[in-house]
């Protein structure tokens, strides 16, 4: 999955063209962005956060709907079956548009034929974390009792599924380890159970255990970044450590219905571009929340999607995880 993680320098090189479609629409009523997701998570949290920064530059408020359920099948769904008029805006993250086709024998949607990608906007790295307690002090230390013990270390995940179970699982794969899955309702439930000492380990998002880690109860082992991460210089990444070219992370795109017109795709993206590049304060606010901002365009988003695809689907079939 060797695709860049932030391709911010290619987004300047994509407004000029974007700007002059874009230029052609204007939308005429507030527009509907379905979350698939209860409201109050982070990645509520986030469509609003971005989706008040989108209606102060169209004109027009964007009004966030929760749809949650049925590992986002719900919202999908829904988004899928809007009026393509550039007025209904959809969450769609990696678990909507890589796994659950990977997952599910059958989906109320189509990744490819359903959506257009307008921006992906923001991920969340994941971290390999233990207890504030625990006795493996370090990311080897932990791998080692792993593989002394098959099937005796537990790790939590808030489903299966989810972006952190399959993490762990690709780790569990290209690491030559078997692992005891525990599965939650919920990141904070897993969370919960860690700081407590009832649970061995998780991989977890950064945004989820950044409190906890800064005060001592979770001990931070390693990332599932391609690289050290900006809040977390001094803790290796699982690739360093021997799991050649490992890298997971959950994230978030911004698609439209397929037949959304062209000109109302460009201005969406054109917008979404300014919004979340680097040195925006909506950047800087993401970055608060715990995520990483990004700034990736329609194309940039397909080349991730036919890598992460790829390398997803080898670790699904050969693990035998299914959400049915």
């Amino acid at each position: 999955m060797s695709v860049p993680r932030r391709s911010l320098l290619l987004a300047p090189a994509l407004l000029p063209a974007t700007r002059a479609l874009a230029a052609d629409w204007q939308p005429d009523r507030p527009l509907r962005w379905i979350v698939a997701y209860a409201a109050g998570g982070s990645t509520d949290a986030m469509a609003r956060l971005v989706g008040g920064a989108l209606g102060q530059r169209l004109g027009q408020p964007v009004v966030v709907e929760n749809r949650p359920g049925a590992a986002t099948n719900i919202g999908a769904e829904a988004a899928a079956k809007a009026p393509p008029d550039g007025h209904t805006l959809f969450t769609a993250d990696n678990g909507t548009l890589v796994f659950n086709p990977l997952l599910f024998r059958r989906l109320p949607y189509d990744p490819a034929r359903d959506f257009r990608p307008i921006a992906r906007y923001a991920t969340f790295d994941l971290v390999l974390a233990v207890p504030g307690a625990s006795p493996y002090a370090d990311a080897q230390a932990w791998l080692a009792a792993a593989r002394t013990a098959p099937g005796g270390m537990d790790y939590g995940s808030p489903g299966v599924g989810s972006p952190q179970h399959l993490a762990m699982e690709r780790l569990a794969a290209e690491a030559g380890l078997r692992l005891n899955h525990v599965v939650y309702r919920g990141g904070a439930p897993a969370l919960a159970d860690m700081i407590a000492g009832r649970l061995a380990s998780q991989m977890m998002t950064w945004a989820t255990g950044a409190t906890a880690a800064r005060a001592g109860q979770v001990r931070v082992l390693a990332t599932a970044a391609a690289t050290r991460m900006a809040a977390l210089p001094e803790v290796p990444t699982l690739a360093e450590l021997g799991v050649a070219g490992y890298e997971a992370a959950a994230w978030q795109a911004l698609v439209v219905p397929a037949a959304t017109p062209d000109a109302a795709a460009a201005r969406l993206t054109a917008e979404m571009l300014a919004i979340c590049g680097p040195s925006s304060p909506v950047a800087e606010r993401i970055r608060e929340a715990g995520a990483e901002p990004l700034a990736e365009g329609p194309e940039q988003v397909r080349t991730r999607l036919a890598a992460e695809r790829e390398a997803w689907a080898r670790v699904i079939r050969e693990r035998g995880i299914s959400l049915e």
